[in-house]
């Protein structure tokens, strides 16, 4: 919702997510902020058309992020693990070479900032849920 933005532009903005396919997309309405040259044009986007376009463009990458994470199932990844999952204290999660966040069993104790293998069992549309197979060999 960038001020003048039509929605011929918008369309080829969703074009290119659909080629692309990105795993994840950080997305916020515009809004004016004080002091930018933007703020004064005269063709601010609606409310409303800005909302629905929001609502559009992460439709569309939760469809994205699901199929990508959907290919890992079964797989078995090299994790660093970071943390102990808050929600799940028997957890732990890290991310893939890929920046995918993963969880699995395990005790943070022993895992944090080591790299394991996980196989994985389940594929959310932005995070994995597997079983460590074994700690990776250091390189």
């Amino acid at each position: 919702g960038f001020p003048g933005e039509t929605e011929e532009q918008f369309q080829e903005t969703l074009s290119l997510m659909e080629l692309v396919k990105f795993d994840n997309v950080h997305t916020a309405a515009y809004s004016p902020r004080p002091n930018t040259p933007a703020a004064e044009w005269d063709d601010q986007i609606a409310d409303d058309v800005k909302k629905d376009r929001l609502h559009r463009i992460n439709a569309l990458v939760k469809v994205h992020a699901a199929e990508r994470r959907a290919r890992m199932m079964g797989r078995v990844v090299e994790v660093l693990v970071e943390e102990r999952n808050v929600r799940r204290p028997t957890q732990v999660y890290g991310r893939t070479r890929h920046g995918h966040v993963t969880y699995f069993d395990g005790d943070i104790d022993e895992l944090q900032g080591k790299t394991v293998n996980v196989k994985i069992d389940t594929c959310e549309t932005f995070c994995l849920t597997g079983s460590m197979v074994a700690v990776a060999e250091a390189n």
